[in-house]
């Protein structure tokens, strides 16, 4: 039991209760405008479509650069803090996305994000003595 990414796999937790609420909201303003399929030109279903899609796109690759990088025995700190940063940049973009389609949220979420994921990507290489 103490070979498992415990770090990645709280983290995952939390990422998947986030994930929650966002499927819900949708569903919500789908009901409330009648609007089954697509958006039907309601921009605030777009937005909150497009932020919910975004995290499902995401999400899942940073959550498995994560665990590899937990995996391949990159420092704890380093994991826990690539935990919070992505946890912290899908908050803003998330947000960000929903109050502006060109807000300055969705652009620091998002290179948060990126920034998180190259770190964890370069951690894996680096642990697995593959270096450039």
């Amino acid at each position: 039991m103490e070979d498992i990414p415990r770090i990645a796999l709280g983290v995952t937790a939390v990422f998947v209760l986030m994930s929650i609420p966002m499927a819900i909201a949708v569903g919500v303003k789908r009901a409330r405008t009648g609007i089954l399929l697509l958006h039907g030109d309601n921009e605030d279903l777009l937005r909150l479509m497009r932020a919910h899609g975004n995290f499902v796109e995401y999400v899942p690759l940073a959550l498995l650069a994560l665990a590899g990088a937990e995996i391949a025995g990159a420092a704890p700190w380093l994991v826990a803090l690539c935990g919070a940063a992505l946890l912290v940049a899908r908050l803003i973009h998330y947000f960000g996305l929903r109050a502006a389609a060109d807000s300055k949220g969705r652009a620091i979420g998002a290179g948060l994000t990126t920034a998180t994921m190259l770190v964890l990507s370069v951690t894996i290489l680096w642990q697995l003595g593959l270096s450039f």
